[in-house]
C-alpha cells in the first residue's frame, strides 16, 4: 500500500529555488565585490599619492637625511583641525623680527654719541687747543691767520700792501674765527640746565630758524632755515636753546647733511625726548657762484629720531606744520 502524504511533506520541507531570483542574487554580489575592490584600490592610491608628496617635501627640507638615519614624518602627526603643515622656509619672520627687536629694547636708530660736553662733537687736537687756549695763544693764533691770508692775497695776484686791502689780513682772521666760534662752545653751557619738568607730551616746534654756516670743501658760505620740532617725555627744554643749539653746529666748518644730524642727535642727548626731528633748506653758494652755478636750487635735508622714525603719522604731521609735503617723505 503506497503512501503519499509523506511525498508531500518532503516537497514541502525541500527548498524550492527560483531560477529567476537566484541569477539576480549572483549578479548583485558580483557588483558589490567590483565595487569594493574598486574602492580599496583607489584608496590604496591616494594613500600612496599622499605618502609620495610627504616624502619629496621631507627630502626637499632636510635632502634625504631623515629617510637615511630612519626618520619618518608619520610618527608626528598633525591633528586634523590644526594649522595645514608648511615649508617652514616658506612662514613669513616679520613678527618674529618685531618681537626680538622689542626685547632687545632697540626701536630706532639710537642717537649717535658724540656729545662730549667738555668741546666738540667731533673733537680733534686742534679744537681742544682752540677750546683752552689762553690769551697769548689766542694772539698768536690771529697772526699766523693773518699771515695765512695776506700769502692767498699775494696768490690771486694783488698788492697786500695797498691801502684797500691793507687791513684785510686782520679783519679776515677776525671773521673766519666769528664765523667758526662754534668749536669753542659745547652743549652744556648753551643748555645751561634749561630743561624743565612740565609733564607735556605734545608736539614742540620752532621752525625758519636762520643758518648761517661755512662749506668745508670750499670756504664758502650755505644760508638757510631749520625747523626743530620734538615731542617731550614729560622735560621741555627753554624754547631759545633749540636756535642756540643750531648756531653751535651752524658756527662750524660743515656740510649741511652733518648739520642736521648733529643738531638731531645734540637735542635727543640733552633733552632725552619721546622723539626728535630736524628739517634744513639752504642755498650752498658753492654751487651757485661756481660749478653748476643754479642759482634757484635748494637743498633740504632731514633726520628724524625716536617716535618721528617709528610712527609716519607723527612725522607727516611734523612736515605738514613746517610746510612740506608730508606724503612725499
Amino acid at each position: 500500500m503506497v503512501h503519499f502524504t509523506s511525498s508531500r511533506h518532503d516537497e514541502r520541507d525541500s527548498p524550492i529555488l527560483d531560477p529567476s531570483a537566484s541569477s539576480v542574487t549572483g549578479v548583485s554580489d558580483i557588483d558589490d565585490s567590483v565595487n569594493g575592490s574598486e574602492k580599496h584600490v583607489r584608496d590604496e592610491s591616494r594613500a600612496d599619492s599622499r605618502s609620495s608628496r610627504k616624502k619629496k617635501r621631507r627630502r626637499a627640507k632636510d635632502g634625504g637625511i631623515s629617510e637615511i638615519n630612519g626618520h619618518s614624518s608619520s610618527s608626528k602627526r598633525r591633528h586634523s583641525i590644526s594649522k595645514a603643515a608648511r615649508d617652514p622656509r616658506d612662514e613669513p619672520s616679520k613678527r618674529k623680527r618685531k618681537r626680538e627687536a622689542k626685547v632687545s629694547g632697540v626701536d630706532t636708530r639710537s642717537p649717535s654719541p658724540v656729545i662730549d660736553f667738555d668741546g666738540l662733537s667731533r673733537p680733534s687736537r686742534g679744537t681742544r687747543e682752540r677750546l683752552e687756549e689762553s690769551t697769548e695763544q689766542a694772539a698768536e693764533r690771529l697772526e699766523k691767520m693773518r699771515g695765512a691770508v695776506r700769502t692767498i692775497l699775494e696768490c690771486v695776484g694783488e698788492d697786500p700792501d695797498r691801502e684797500g686791502i691793507l687791513d684785510t689780513p686782520t679783519r679776515y682772521a677776525k671773521a673766519m674765527l666769528y664765523f667758526t666760534k662754534g668749536y669753542q662752545q659745547n652743549v652744556r653751557d648753551i643748555v645751561n640746565n634749561a630743561i624743565f619738568h612740565e609733564n607735556h607730551n605734545e608736539m614742540v616746534i620752532v621752525k625758519d630758524i636762520e643758518i648761517f654756516s661755512l662749506c668745508e670743501h670750499h670756504l664758502v658760505p650755505f644760508t638757510g632755515k631749520m625747523h626743530i620740532g620734538y615731542i617731550p617725555n614729560n622735560n621741555v627744554i627753554g624754547i631759545s636753546k633749540l636756535p642756540r643749539i643750531a648756531e653751535l653746529f651752524a658756527r662750524r666748518l660743515q656740510v649741511q647733511e652733518r648739520l642736521t644730524r648733529e643738531v638731531s642727535n645734540a637735542i635727543m642727548e640733552v633733552l632725552k625726548p619721546q622723539g626728535v626731528a630736524v628739517v634744513m633748506e639752504s642755498s650752498h653758494l658753492c654751487m651757485v657762484m661756481r660749478g653748476v652755478q643754479k642759482t634757484t636750487a635748494t637743498t633740504i635735508t632731514s633726520c628724524v629720531l625716536g617716535c618721528f622714525e617709528r610712527k609716519e603719522k607723527t612725522r607727516n604731521e611734523f612736515f605738514s606744520l613746517i610746510g612740506l609735503n608730508g606724503s612725499a617723505r
